[in-house]
C-alpha cells in the first residue's frame, strides 16, 4: 500500500457501537494512531479503536467527497454498509498491515 493512498474508513468502539468516519492518505498509520489513543478528540474519548470498513480512492477529492457523503448518511445506512462488507464486525486492522 502506498503511503499516500487516499482512503475513507469507519472505526467502531464495538459491534454496532459508536462509529467514526474519517479520511486519510495513510490508512495504516491513521488506524494505528486511533488504536493507540494518540488522536485527541472523539475517537479517544469514546474508545473507538476497531477498523470495521474502508475503501481506497484514486485521489483526495473523491475520498473527501465520499467521506462527506457517508457523514450525512443515517446510522442505519452505515450499519447496513458495514454489515454487508464485514458481517462479523471483524477488526480489519490486519488487512492494512504490510
Amino acid at each position: 500500500m502506498a503511503s499516500r493512498q487516499p482512503a475513507v474508513y469507519i472505526m467502531a468502539s464495538a459491534e454496532r457501537g459508536t462509529l467514526y468516519v474519517g479520511v486519510t492518505g495513510n490508512l495504516k498509520f491513521r488506524v494505528w494512531q486511533h488504536r493507540e489513543g494518540l488522536v485527541d478528540g472523539f475517537t479517544k474519548r469514546y474508545s473507538v479503536k476497531r477498523l470495521v470498513w474502508f475503501e481506497f480512492h484514486p485521489d483526495f477529492p473523491s475520498a473527501i467527497a465520499r467521506e462527506k457523503q457517508l457523514k450525512k448518511w443515517t446510522r442505519a445506512w452505515k450499519l447496513e454498509m458495514i454489515e454487508t462488507a464485514n458481517p462479523a464486525w471483524c477488526d480489519l486492522w490486519e488487512n492494512v498491515q504490510d
